[in-house]
């Protein structure tokens, strides 16, 4: 009896791990929300590392965060070092592309409490009386996040954090 609970339980553990074999090699993230601002006014919350304390949604987790900035000041060559808590964890930001009130990418570099390696880009569009503002996150996807893929949406898990971010994005262009 013992033998075939057994002999059952590894055969699922097997199973679900052989299936996470299966799951995309790569991931995205994205949300958009219209600003009732110019993009001139908002790319420059968003180009200057500087900046971010007034809308991202991870500098309210861990005021103790010990952050660095180097590089160029802002834009392409801006770089932003943090080390926090176990909510915010440690990483590394590279602005790579830089094309004023248009667009913006970022090289992403999580150290703990994962070590990831990806893409976050924003693009602005002007429409009607608004700035469309649109948010992303790429990249590969290792296999030990395609277990827990299984079992935690990452669309859900930092799409929280790209709504929460745009809306403090909004706040503080449409206040300025």
């Amino acid at each position: 009896m013992w033998m075939t609970i057994a002999l059952v339980v590894l055969l699922l553990i097997a199973a679900v791990l052989l299936f996470a074999t299966t799951r995309p090699d790569r991931f995205l993230v994205e949300r958009s929300l219209a600003i009732k601002a110019p993009a001139d006014r908002i790319f420059p919350l968003l180009d200057d590392f500087h900046r971010w304390p007034e809308w991202s949604p991870w500098e309210k987790l861990d005021p103790a965060m010990a952050r660095t900035h180097s590089g160029a000041a802002h834009g392409v060559g801006a770089i932003y070092e943090w080390r926090g808590n176990a909510k915010v964890g440690q990483g590394r930001m590279e602005i790579t592309q830089s094309t004023p009130a248009r667009a913006l990418a970022i090289k992403l570099d999580f150290i703990k409490p994962f070590e990831g390696h990806n893409i976050a880009e924003f693009t602005l569009k002007p429409q009607d009386n608004a700035t469309l503002v649109h948010w992303a996150m790429h990249g590969p996807t290792p296999y030990v996040s395609k277990l827990m893929g299984l079992f935690l949406s990452m669309d859900t898990l930092i799409g929280r954090d790209f709504e929460t971010g745009l809306a403090n994005l909004k706040a503080t262009a449409e206040q300025a």
